[in-house]
């Protein structure tokens, strides 16, 4: 934290000057108190002495000037703000593998309650999209504001959703840009800031491959995040038999090592949430220098009703 006017912190000598005086001030007056020959008679006159009380209300208004002094000289603090126009697409695995039950209930219902909290954790300004992808990808929502539309696209996921199986990650990043790019009318000339989020439990196994869709995103100056979601003991049934499928992020490491991004790994339902969170705090926000006097300002006036209440309670009287 810096300061604009740094030469307006002098003042707080001033409201030192007045804490010494106060100090100086109570410890005469406690001298003058035990000059009292018959204490016995001061315990009828005042047989209850405030304490500790006659104290507090000096001492928030003192911690108010203080606040107020540093409020003064216009106090300045690198803020995170969401960026205009910040938009972020989610492509969540929906191929056969997802239905695995390591994650309880399984995979694909704990990624979707886990994108849905996800969402929910954005700014309400972020556009969000959404992309299903299995053997080929489809857009189930386009980048918008509508916190319900995206809610409705999660709901609509399920196994299979995204066409044949297979698991076309590739495909998925594309989506996701071309998503993007037609934000708005602005976007292909100027494309908003984003960021696509992956989700999945493979390696690519169709459509076009992942290092043509790293091209793309680091062409478009987008990096991916990724998740690999799942355990080494994953299975599902098929053909009268329990199939393995366990967790393979190797293709997902490598994506979002080429597009700048960064590589998550969970197995459980409370990691892949922890991961999420992970990423919503850094998606879609830029550092800005700001002037934050009014923090400090608003809590030196709380404190001094605080004050001003306590002195009327106790005293019957404003400090």
């Amino acid at each position: 934290m810096s300061f604009e006017s740094p030469m307006r912190l002098w003042l707080l000598v001033g409201v030192a000057v007045i804490v010494v005086l106060y100090v100086v001030l109570q410890r005469r007056r406690s001298r003058y108190a035990v000059r009292f020959t018959n204490l016995r008679l001061l315990d009828r006159v005042a047989p209850k002495r405030p304490g500790w009380r006659r104290h507090l209300p000096a001492s928030l208004f003192l911690a108010m000037l203080g606040l107020l002094v540093v409020g003064f000289a216009r106090p300045s603090d690198d803020v995170r703000v969401p960026r205009e126009r910040a938009t972020v697409i989610v492509a969540v695995d929906v191929s056969l593998s997802m239905m695995a039950s390591d994650v309880p209930p399984d995979r694909l219902t704990s990624a979707k309650a886990a994108a849905r909290d996800f969402v929910e954790g954005l700014p309400e300004e972020f556009n969000v999209g959404l992309v299903g992808f299995a053997g080929n990808a489809s857009v189930f929502v386009a980048p918008v504001t509508d916190r319900q539309a995206m809610y409705g696209g999660i709901d609509r996921l399920a196994e299979g959703s995204a066409g044949e199986q297979g698991t076309a990650i590739g495909e998925a990043i594309f989506a996701a840009l071309g998503s993007i790019q037609t934000l708005d009318a602005e976007a292909a000339e100027e494309p908003p800031p984003s960021r696509v989020v992956v989700l999945s439990d493979g390696a690519n196994t169709s459509g076009r491959g992942p290092d043509e869709a790293s091209e793309a995103a680091t062409a478009a100056g987008i990096p991916v995040d990724t998740i690999a979601f799942g355990t080494a003991s994953g299975a599902i049934e098929g053909a009268g038999r329990l199939m393995s499928v366990p967790v393979d992020g190797e293709t997902l490491e490598t994506v979002a090592r080429q597009t700048g991004g960064t590589y998550h790994e969970a197995g459980t339902s409370d990691e892949l949430r922890a991961v999420y969170e992970d990423i919503g705090s850094s998606v879609g926000f830029t550092t800005e220098r700001q002037d934050v006097s009014a923090r400090f300002i608003g809590i030196g006036l709380v404190l001094a009703l605080m004050a001003a209440a306590a002195s009327m309670f106790w005293f019957s009287r404003i400090p």
